[in-house]
């Protein structure tokens, strides 16, 4: 067709009204057979482009392998395969002379075999088609590849560092809390009791029902740099009324002022080198039923006890146990006795008030938690001056029944062979009490 016609444009127009006459033959055979054929010209359309695809690969591929990469030649065929368009491309490719002179560039080979494909499809099956690349062109969306390489404008700017919000001062008050080394303890208990007391008991007094008040007091320092001053008093004082005492309507059956002071600096993990001071009297006369006789009075005697040496602190790891133990090799015991017709008793030899002695002396007490409800108490007190010994072993067993409610057991055995020994008990003596009462603890 492209030797028949000189000129441009009376081609164009006749290529146009071949292809109108062929639209219309193939429509007019197509409205017949619609309905029968569709389908299968719906699959000859499939095979078709996949037998142009293949055609057109197979046609070009040394080509493309000679000069660009597979992925740009793809490009090409992608009208193939996308929802049937009429394109403007293959009908110029038909109807202009001079378009298909010169293909030497694979780039236009590969679009006239394109676009030979698409012409054919055209003119077979035009009701195929749903769209033109007019619509398609209003819409942007035909893609329009880029030969030039685009640069964005990059401005820097100089990157400054956020600064920081000035907060205003705030005036602020600073406590400073001077620390409290000290601890304090007590314990309070009015206990009704039943009392026995050995009759060659050093004090006096005998077997009876009784009430008794108790007071403990307890003051202590520690630095938790190797200082520490431990201080304890200890009051208790009880009355009895025998009726079987004629002379008396009241006597003490308990009767007791104890100050202990420790100092102690530390020379171990628990041990201290310890300076021990001890002081014990009584608040009121001590005396038996139907006997006019005074056997011990306040300041009657008076009991110091300076000793030396080491002190070792208890603690077990489950604080059950607590207490200390203090061996004082070098102990000087003075004792003081207002009344001298008692000083006899106590162990004051001439007409005199006091004794010095010099000797060793050791002293436990110690507290055991058993149980929640069950506390023991203990005190081991011994003194010799290698020459006669003093024992003195206090054990208190509480039983707590309630927050103030608590039942108690005293036993208090006793050695001092600087007395007159008795025929019965020797140098023994011993006294207990059980009792039930009020108690308080802080």
């Amino acid at each position: 067709m492209c030797t028949i016609f000189d000129k441009r444009y009376p081609a164009y127009l006749l290529g146009f009204i071949l292809l109108f006459i062929g639209a219309q033959t193939v429509l007019g055979a197509r409205q017949t057979t619609h309905k029968r054929d569709s389908l299968k010209l719906f699959h000859s359309y499939l095979d078709s482009l996949q037998n142009a695809k293949s055609r057109v690969f197979a046609a070009n591929q040394e080509d493309m392998k000679a000069t660009q990469p597979q992925q740009e030649y793809d490009e090409k065929y992608y009208k193939l395969f996308l929802p049937l368009t009429f394109y403007h491309a293959p009908a110029i490719h038909q109807l202009y002379i001079s378009y298909s002179s010169g293909l030497d560039e694979p780039e236009d080979v590969a679009q006239t075999m394109v676009d030979d494909v698409l012409t054919q499809t055209y003119l077979n099956y035009p009701d195929y088609v749903s769209n033109s690349e007019r619509n398609i062109r209003r819409a942007g969306a035909i893609r329009k590849n880029e030969t030039q390489l685009k640069k964005q404008d990059i401005t820097f700017t100089k990157h400054v560092a956020p600064q920081p919000e000035e907060i205003e001062d705030i005036p602020v008050g600073i406590l400073i809390k001077k620390p409290n080394f000290w601890t304090f303890s007590g314990d309070s208990k009015l206990q009704f009791l039943q009392n026995y007391i050995s009759d060659n008991w050093y004090k006096g007094g005998e077997s009876n029902y009784s009430m008794v008040g108790n007071v403990t007091l307890e003051a202590n320092y520690n630095n938790k740099s190797k200082f520490k001053w431990d201080n304890k008093l200890e009051l208790k004082l009880g009355f009895k009324n025998s009726k079987e005492d004629t002379l008396h309507k009241f006597k003490t059956n308990n009767d007791l002022i104890r100050y202990t002071g420790k100092v102690g600096l530390q020379a171990t993990k628990n041990w201290y080198y310890s300076l021990q001071f001890l002081a014990y009297t009584q608040f009121a006369k001590g005396l038996k039923s139907n006997d006019p006789k005074t056997y011990s009075d306040f300041m009657s005697p008076l009991d110091l006890n300076l000793g030396l040496g080491m002190d070792y602190s208890v603690n077990t790891k489950d604080n059950r146990l607590k207490g200390s133990v203090n061996l004082s090799v070098l102990s000087f015991h003075f004792r003081y006795v207002d009344r001298k017709n008692l000083a006899s008793r106590h162990g004051i030899i001439g007409d005199h008030h006091t004794l010095e002695e010099f000797g060793s002396q050791i002293t436990a007490s110690l507290t055991w938690n058993i149980c929640d409800q069950v506390k023991w108490n203990t005190r081991y007190y011994m003194y010799t001056t290698y020459k006669n010994v003093l024992m003195e072993w206090e054990n208190t067993i509480s039983l707590q029944v309630s927050k103030y409610i608590s039942a108690n057991i005293f036993l208090y055995p006793r050695f001092d062979d600087s007395t007159k020994r008795d025929e019965d008990y020797g140098y023994f003596q011993f006294t207990e009490y059980s009792s039930l009462g009020f108690a308080y603890s802080f």
